[in-house]
């Protein structure tokens, strides 16, 4: 892949998965930007100098989702794999991308969002007062933002000493749908990505997607933790 990428604009890998449902045909070049040819779009539009150069440079790859993990070490959508061993037992070395975590369901509650409330501080209207929020952008009092990452974490942690040794960091934190009492929360979490730090440990990329009991994605983000390596 690497050594073919640089001289074709598009790639396009077939297998026996995709092979009935492909129509062979798509755009030869990946993504452009747009902003013509002053200083905003820095003279990338197409037909440009400056992007011919940078799009020589780039291939847009197309693929069965659990080819493209397997060629970019990056888990694709809809290459998901049931964990068998909850993965925060596992080591750096022995977590695979795509290995996914269904957990267990909780209903959020009027306790969940006071309580909430008193122990962080925020008393956003939106969260507190019922007769405000029904003229909010929700209609209705609902449950703090990270009232939901905090369940999240709730639910997909395995709390016990293992190999998982900190949080490293959260990215892309979208909240997608509100969330209010009543609702039920379930959360997904995909090995996206891992690289390795030193010795002692790698870091593990998280894909983390929290729906509610309509099956809607409520928040979702990438979760960054350190994980010890094996032996260290």
């Amino acid at each position: 892949l690497a050594a073919l990428a640089p001289y074709v604009g598009r790639l396009h890998i077939l297998n026996a998965r995709t092979a009935a449902s492909s129509t062979g045909h798509g755009s030869p070049l990946p993504r452009l930007l747009h902003g013509g040819p002053g200083r905003a779009g820095g003279g990338e539009e197409l037909g440009g100098l400056l992007s011919v150069k940078r799009h020589l440079g780039r291939v847009a790859l197309q693929a069965d989702p659990w080819l493209l993990s397997a060629l970019t070490g990056e888990h694709a959508k809809g290459a998901e794999k049931p964990a068998g061993v909850h993965p925060f037992r596992k080591y750096y070395e022995e977590l695979e991308v795509g290995e996914t975590l269904t957990t267990h369901r909780r209903t959020v509650t009027e306790a969940d969002i006071a309580l909430f409330s008193a122990l962080s501080w925020d008393h956003f209207y939106a969260h507190t007062d019922e007769l405000a929020a029904r003229e909010s952008l929700f209609g209705k009092r609902v449950a703090h933002g990270y009232f939901v990452l905090s369940a999240a974490a709730g639910l997909f942690v395995d709390p016990a000493p293992g190999p998982v040794l900190a949080n490293y960091g959260l990215e892309d934190l979208r909240f997608l749908e509100p969330v209010a009492v009543g609702d039920t929360l379930q959360a997904r979490l995909t090995v996206k990505r891992k690289r390795p730090r030193d010795e002692q440990a790698g870091v593990v990329e998280w894909a983390v997607e929290v729906a509610n009991q309509e099956g809607k994605t409520v928040a979702a983000y990438t979760l960054l933790t350190l994980v010890a390596r094996k032996g260290a």
